[in-house]
């Protein structure tokens, strides 16, 4: 069995399907980490941390949509020389034997799998981890619930409350739409919580399967969107590379020709539009150095942050020896739950810090006030040094 680890043919590696695949999560993390550091001085950009979802998947909509627009991939699978075809299926009767390729023709995306692909692209990928923020809210809520018991145990709400002196308003019928309200929000919190792992599992299943037939060369579908999609992920030659950049600027001067109006007016929607694209071009070579710096620097201080965040853990020092009974001492006991000055069993059982003998209160603090030290150690001691046990052992 071959794995499929060359570079040869149009069939993308596995190896290049998973970079073009964590691609928008490293995006996603250096975005983050850099947003989070200018908030240091600008702190209005902590509201974009707080929506950071939504800011993120408006982004990459607009990336992925023009993308796909202008070169038949997603922005990932662009950076990395990949484009996207549709798959048709030729019968051929004519020879069994017949490679699982030899009856597959590509071609180009049509205008509903492109729309598709945004939606398997953006859409789908924000409501998981909108899912996925609400199964861990209502998972630390349970956790708190299992610690500390629910809210509504803890705290007995009043059902009524005074404005004023004289008016006795009841609270029920002032929160009764916010009650209802959040009752059903929970409800679907609660829904969510038990239904997530069972998608979330199924989802990482399916992504599991389908890269270990691909790996295996058992199917040319990376995963299930590409297969619900009917699309194969193929490598660019160069005279599409070529065809593509002729491609977009025909779009683009032709999107230039087709504007109407006055001169003036052609001259600023045509400058407005260049600004566009240039920008858009600008955005998407500032989002790859910034990828590729991101990380380039995780590698370079990756295990230097691990040696300095990481604890040094040492191995627990020995105990201490026991300590040594005087020859002039009391002796201990058989039984070590007797006391070593009645021998009776202890009562307010207390214990001499400078030697760790046990005695029962009332014995050790006549001995301690008349002799000062330890019956049996004769080490030095004052009532001071006596400490109450709680749990006789």
């Amino acid at each position: 069995m071959l794995f499929q680890v060359g570079g040869q043919g149009t069939r993308p590696t596995f190896f290049e399907m998973a970079a073009a695949q964590q691609l928008p999560a490293s995006l996603r993390a250096a975005l983050t980490y850099s947003i989070g550091v200018l908030a240091l001085r600008r702190p209005f950009l902590h509201r974009v941390l707080d929506y950071e979802d939504e800011f993120f998947s408006l982004l990459m909509l607009v990336l992925e949509t023009h993308s796909l627009r202008t070169t038949d991939a997603s922005f990932s699978e662009s950076l990395y020389g990949l484009r996207r075809r549709a798959v048709k299926i030729k019968a051929m009767k004519d020879d069994a034997r017949l490679n699982p390729g030899d009856g597959i023709q590509h071609s180009g995306l049509e205008k509903r799998q492109r729309v598709l692909s945004v939606v398997f692209l953006v859409v789908l990928p924000y409501f998981k981890s909108k899912l996925h923020s609400i199964y861990n809210k209502e998972r630390e809520a349970r956790l708190q619930a299992s610690l500390w018991g629910h809210v509504d145990e803890r705290f007995d709400d009043a059902d009524i409350f005074d404005r004023g002196e004289d008016s006795v308003i009841p609270r029920g019928n002032l929160d009764m739409e916010a009650s209802v309200r959040t009752r059903l929000t929970k409800k679907i919190q609660k829904f969510i919580g038990a239904c997530y792992p069972l998608l979330h599992a199924s989802t990482e299943g399916f992504s599991f399967a389908y890269q270990m037939l691909y790996l295996l060369d058992a199917t040319g579908f990376y995963s299930l969107g590409l297969h619900a999609l009917g699309i194969h992920v193929c490598r660019a030659t160069g005279q599409e590379l070529m065809d593509t950049s002729s491609r977009i600027s025909k779009t683009r001067s032709h999107e230039r020709e087709r504007l109407r109006g006055p001169p003036w007016l052609k001259a600023l929607q045509g400058a407005l539009l260049s600004g566009t694209y240039t920008v858009l071009d600008y955005a998407q070579t500032g989002l790859i150095a910034a990828v590729f710096f991101f990380k380039m620097m995780e590698w370079w201080y990756q295990s230097a942050e691990e040696r300095m965040s990481a604890p040094t853990i040492y191995p627990p020092p020995p105990p201490p020896p026991p300590p040594q009974v005087a020859k002039e001492g009391i002796p201990l006991p058989p039984d070590r739950t007797l006391c070593p000055l009645c021998s009776q069993r202890r009562a307010n059982p207390s214990v001499i810090t400078v030697s760790g003998f046990v005695f029962c209160y009332a014995c050790i603090f006549k001995y301690v006030s008349q002799y000062k030290r330890c019956p049996i150690t004769l080490m030095p001691t004052t009532v001071d040094q006596i400490r109450r046990l709680f749990h006789d052992v």
